[in-house]
């Protein structure tokens, strides 16, 4: 067992279960002894980093942790995209590090444009080619941090994908999503969505707190983020690169589309596809699918699907198994409001190699 991240008591992915999340109905009070556990055990080890601060480890570079205090997606990885096309913007050369889940391997390990998925995972592989940022993978962050910085040396700032739990990191501001969920019934889990209590203490030197939803969806004050579909692009030309085009998805209207989504809140994108104007068939996969045998039948004309999962469809693969089908990725663009990247910059300004004095 992995000290630094306690084990959640149950695993339960099930839809059902995660509706429960949401009410403090009969099945979340019978779990409640689990989450007492539960939250021991983060207390514990939260307990532990305040009284001996020199547990986290400093990497000689500003780090900027984002992430979930709740389980399942909340938005985290555009979130990580927006994050590190900013910082680009704003003269940073920022590097990455993630957990990778679903990698058949735990050590660290760089992510190429052609690394497989299941090597080092479908966000952070995902990431690298969005954003073309170095990544590199690993159950123990700090010891990625390092690999990172023995090969580019260069990177002035690493954004940790995935990384609010990981208290060995040391980091200089938080950034924690929310999606329109908030905290769900409020309880950890098993018994709630929660992680860690949502007002956990930070250990950074700033907290920011980010609103994938229409409105602020917790009590803590925090920012705005515009999210939208940019568009569509065929599965062998985003490989290449090529942006979405919203003529490419106009184009798509009219006619009868398999919308195949593995991610944590499918709904949600089958929604801002018929928002769109499509006419989809869902076919919702349980978050992280593997895609080891491709998931619609044969016959199917049209598929359209989540960078995530595009990350997972070799396009030699598909014309192999799926000649007939044509598939279509749709990317997801996030937005935050020009107050989040101010407040980013202020926190980063006086951690600027480029800073004067």
């Amino acid at each position: 067992m992995n000290a630094d991240r306690p084990r959640v008591p149950w695993r339960a992915r099930s839809k059902p279960l995660t509706q429960q999340w949401l009410r403090r109905g009969p099945v979340a009070w019978a779990l409640r002894p689990l989450a007492a556990l539960y939250g021991a055990a983060v207390a514990l080890r939260n307990r532990r980093y305040r009284l001996d601060p020199g547990r986290s480890m400093r990497v000689g570079r500003p780090v900027v942790v984002i992430g979930n205090r709740i389980a399942g997606g909340a938005g985290k990885t555009p979130t990580v995209i927006a994050v590190l096309a900013h910082l680009r913007r704003q003269g940073w050369q920022p590097g990455v590090v993630s957990r990778g889940h679903g990698r058949t391997d735990l050590g660290v390990q760089a992510v190429a444009a052609d690394t497989p998925a299941d090597v080092v995972g479908d966000e952070p592989l995902l990431i690298h080619l969005r954003s073309g940022a170095p990544v590199v993978v690993g159950r123990d962050r700090v010891a990625a941090a390092a690999a990172l910085l023995r090969a580019r040396p260069e990177i002035d700032v690493i954004v940790a994908d995935d990384g609010l739990q990981h208290r060995r990191l040391a980091r200089d501001v938080e950034v924690v999503v929310f999606d329109a969920r908030g905290a769900g019934n409020g309880w950890l889990l098993p018994a709630g969505p929660l992680r860690e209590p949502i007002d956990t203490p930070t250990g950074a030197g700033t907290a920011l707190v980010l609103y994938n939803a229409d409105r602020p969806s917790t009590p803590l004050p925090g920012y705005a983020t515009r999210r939208a579909l940019t568009g569509a692009v065929a599965l062998a030309a985003w490989w290449q690169g090529t942006p979405a085009a919203a003529a490419t998805l106009d184009s798509l209207r009219g006619r009868p589309v398999l919308a195949c989504a593995g991610i944590a809140q499918p709904q949600r994108f089958f929604e801002q596809l018929r928002h769109a104007g499509l006419d989809v068939q869902e076919q919702a996969l349980p978050d992280h699918a593997a895609f080891d045998a491709l998931p619609w039948p044969a016959a199917t004309a049209d598929v359209i699907v989540t960078e995530k999962d595009a990350a997972k469809l070799p396009v030699d693969r598909v014309r192999r198994e799926r000649p007939g089908t044509r598939v279509w990725v749709a990317p997801l663009d996030f937005s935050p409001e020009p107050a989040f990247f101010a407040a980013l910059d202020t926190a980063l300004a006086p951690l600027s190699p480029r800073r004067e004095g």
